[in-house]
């Protein structure tokens, strides 16, 4: 495979959901783009300098759910996600999801992908997430925002 993982990449849902820390060197790409990954999801607010031209080179495309750093995903930037993760899904199009380090924003949201794809409560979520991925889930506000999303969905069921 050409090119290297971004830092911290790892399979959340084998060949549909991916995650990693920002991607910033073209091998990153290249990697991404050869593991089958034709979507990258940013959890940030603006990628440094001279990133943006590598979705072009390897015509890769960038959703974008911006949040600030150690903050919590509100609600509808969760459901806005998990949309993303949907499409991505029902079109056969592995995705890869990214905030700075790939630990809080991002250990965040695929925690709520857990609670709504294999049913999981929140505490069950950040537990798997966080053996998957250490790190994640950063603050207890981010933990917060786990559990308003399983307790929305729970009372919707």
């Amino acid at each position: 495979m050409a090119g290297a993982p971004p830092p911290n990449y790892s399979w959340i849902d084998e060949g549909k959901v991916a995650a990693c820390a920002c991607p910033t060197d073209p091998s990153h790409f290249d990697y991404l783009k050869d593991s089958g990954i034709n979507r990258l999801v940013s959890l940030i607010k603006k990628y440094p300098d001279g990133v943006e031209q590598n979705f072009d080179r390897v015509n890769m495309q960038m959703s974008s759910v911006s949040m600030q750093d150690f903050t919590p995903p509100t609600q509808e930037q969760i459901e806005e996600f998990l949309n993303i993760i949907d499409d991505s899904k029902k079109s056969n199009e592995p995705v890869a999801v990214h905030c700075k380090m790939g630990k809080g924003r991002t250990g965040t949201m695929l925690a709520c992908y857990l609670v709504k794809n294999e049913n999981l409560t929140h505490e069950q979520a950040i537990k798997k997430i966080r053996e998957m991925r250490p790190g994640s889930v950063e603050t207890k506000e981010q933990e917060k925002a786990v559990e308003e999303y399983y307790k929305k969905i729970s009372a919707s069921e």
